[in-house]
C-alpha cells in the first residue's frame, strides 16, 4: 500500500518551487521552496510600508476604494463603513461539506447588510495541494484559507497586510501564526484543543472507567475496546492524508508543556529521540506506530474514507480519531447519537499534569493581488464572519477574538492547562521553517512523515528508533547547513 499523498509529494515539491519561482528568490538552498532569505523579509517590509502610506490617506467611510487605498481590518467598521461600495468576490474553502449550506447561509446574512457586494464560496477537495499550485497564478480569488505551503517570509507575495501585529494581537487569537515582519497577512478562522474525539458509548461498553494519560495507558485501552467491542480502537483515516498530518500537531505544547518548544527544537540536538519520561515528538509518533503495529486500526488503511468516517464514530464503528476539537460538532452532527461523541486530552503527562496546545485552524488570507475594491470587500466579510456571525457555534471551535466564550466541548478539559507556541524571538520568525524544510522532515507542512510511520508500522519495514534515528539526522544536517547553534 502507497500513502495517497506520496505520489502527491513529488507534485507538491513541484508546486512549491514554484512558489518560489513567483516570488522573491533567495539562496537559503532549501529544497522544498518554502524559504527565501532576505529578499522576503524586504518585501514584508516593502508592503507595510505601502499599507501603512495608503492607511495613512483612506477615509474607511469613503466609498472610492481605488483613488483612496485599502485600511487595515481594525480602521474599518462594519455595517456602517463603504455601504456603497460594490465588488464581488469569492472565497475558497476546504469546507465542501457545507459550502453549498452554511457557508452559502453566511454569505446571504452579509449581503444583506452590503446588498452591492456579491459573495460567492468554492469549495475545494484536496485543498493544501490544489490552492498551492492555484495560488501562483494570482487569479484564484479574493479570500482562501492560507495553505501550509506558504511559508511566513513568503505572506507578503500572496497576501496583502490585514495590520499591524501589536495592533491585532490585543484582539485577536493565534495571529503570530500567519505574521511576519510584525505585520498580520492571515487571521485565524477559530482555534482548536489537541486532543482526541471518542465515541463514549464504545468506551464505556469496553469496560474503560478512567481516561489514559500516558501513552501505554491509551494503547491498553485501545487493546481493550478491540477485545470487548465490534468496533475499530484507532480509525486513522489514513487515505485523506490530511488527517494524517494532524499528529504533528501534538508534538509540541501537548507532548512537552512547553510554549517555547517548537522555538528551542531548532537548536536541539535530536528533537526526536526517545525520553524517559516518554514526552515529546518520540511519544505522539509512538502512539501511532504502535496502535499500528498491534492492530488497533482499521484492516485497511488504504480504503479509509473521512467522510463517511463522521457518521461511522457517530455509530459507534470507530471508537477514536486523532483530531484537533473542530471535529466534534461534525461528528455529533453526522448521526442519531451526538451525545455519545466526546474530546479528551491526548495521553501524554509532563510531571503528572496533561497540557492541550491550543492553535488556529486555517487563516482567512486576502490576495495581494485583487483590486482595491474587492480588499475593501474582503475586508469587510472578513471581519464580519470572523466577529458577528455564528461560525465559532457552529464549528465549535475557539473564537478568532479573544474575548469570545471557548466551546463546551472543552469544558470536558478540567485541569488541563492549554498553551499555545510562543512567538519566535526577534530574527528567528522562519528559523523553523528554514531547518524544517531543509531537514524535508516536514512537520506540519504534509502528511508524508506520519504516513511513513504508519506503513512502516505495518509492514513491518523499519521500526520507529530507526525512523526517528534518521529524522535526528536530517535534522542536524540542516542545522549544520544552516549554520544554526545548538545549544540543547
Amino acid at each position: 500500500m502507497k500513502c495517497k499523498r506520496l505520489m502527491a509529494l513529488g507534485m507538491t515539491a513541484v508546486m512549491a518551487m514554484s512558489l518560489v519561482a513567483c516570488g522573491d528568490s533567495g539562496n537559503t538552498g532549501t529544497d522544498t521552496g518554502k524559504d527565501t532569505e532576505t529578499s522576503a523579509d524586504t518585501g514584508a517590509a516593502d508592503t507595510q510600508t505601502e499599507a501603512d502610506a495608503s492607511q495613512a490617506e483612506a477615509d474607511p467611510s469613503d466609498t472610492d476604494a481605488t483613488a483612496e487605498g485599502v485600511p487595515t481590518i481594525d480602521a474599518i467598521n462594519v455595517g456602517e463603513d463603504y455601504k456603497d461600495l460594490e465588488a464581488s468576490i469569492k472565497i475558497l474553502t476546504n469546507r465542501t461539506d457545507i459550502v453549498d449550506t452554511v457557508y452559502a447561509g453566511y454569505a446571504e446574512q452579509f449581503m444583506q447588510l452590503y446588498p452591492n457586494i456579491k459573495v460567492e464560496y468554492e469549495g475545494i477537495t484536496d485543498y493544501e495541494e490544489s490552492v498551492t499550485l492555484r495560488l501562483t497564478a494570482g487569479d484564484w480569488g479574493d479570500i482562501m484559507f492560507i495553505p501550509t505551503s506558504v511559508a511566513k517570509n513568503e505572506l507578503s507575495n500572496y497576501f496583502m497586510p490585514l495590520g499591524d501585529y501589536n495592533t491585532l494581537d490585543a484582539t485577536y487569537n493565534f495571529i503570530e501564526e500567519k505574521s511576519f515582519d510584525n505585520v498580520v497577512y492571515g487571521i485565524a478562522n477559530g482555534g482548536t484543543a489537541s486532543g482526541i474525539a471518542y465515541n463514549k458509548k464504545v468506551w464505556a461498553d469496553a469496560g474503560i472507567t478512567e481516561m489514559p494519560k500516558t501513552p501505554e495507558e491509551f494503547l491498553e485501552d485501545l487493546q481493550k475496546i478491540k477485545d470487548n467491542t465490534d468496533a475499530v480502537p484507532l480509525y486513522t483515516n489514513f487515505a485523506a492524508g490530511w488527517t494524517m498530518g494532524a499528529w504533528d500537531a501534538y508534538t509540541d505544547c501537548a507532548a512537552t508543556g512547553d510554549p517555547d518548544f517548537k522555538n528551542n527544537m531548532v537548536h536541539m540536538s535530536n528533537p526526536f529521540s526517545k525520553r524517559d519520561d516518554m514526552t515529546g515528538p518520540y511519544a505522539v509518533y509512538y502512539i501511532l506506530y504502535e496502535s499500528v503495529a498491534r492492530g488497533l486500526v482499521e484492516d485497511d488503511p488504504a480504503s479509509t474514507d473521512w467522510e463517511s468516517s463522521k457518521g461511522a464514530i457517530n455509530r459507534g464503528e470507530y471508537a477514536t480519531m486523532v483530531l484537533g476539537s473542530w471535529c466534534v460538532e461534525q461528528f455529533k452532527e453526522a448521526g442519531d447519537n451526538p451525545d455519545d461523541i466526546g474530546y479528551m486530552p491526548f495521553p501524554i503527562s509532563v510531571n503528572g499534569k496533561q497540557y492541550a496546545g491550543s492553535g488556529g485552524n486555517y487563516s482567512f488570507g486576502i490576495n495581494a493581488q485583487a483590486s482595491d475594491e474587492n480588499k475593501i470587500a474582503s475586508l469587510l466579510y472578513m471581519k464580519w464572519l470572523i466577529e458577528e456571525s455564528t461560525i465559532y457555534l457552529d464549528e465549535g471551535s475557539i473564537p478568532a477574538r479573544k474575548d469570545g466564550e471557548y466551546p463546551a466541548v472543552l469544558e470536558a478539559f478540567d485541569g488541563v492547562e492549554l498553551l499555545s507556541n510562543n512567538p519566535a524571538p526577534a530574527g528567528e520568525e522562519d528559523l523553523f521553517d528554514n531547518v524544517n524544510n531543509e531537514s524535508e522532515v516536514g512537520i506540519n507542512n504534509n502528511d508524508y512523515p506520519d504516513c511513513e510511520i504508519l506503513e512502516a508500522a505495518l509492514y513491518g519495514t523499519r521500526t520507529l528508533d530507526e525512523i526517528m534515528d534518521e529524522w535526528n539526522q536530517k535534522w542536524t544536517s540542516a542545522q549544520e547547513t544552516l549554520g544554526v547553534e545548538v545549544n540543547q
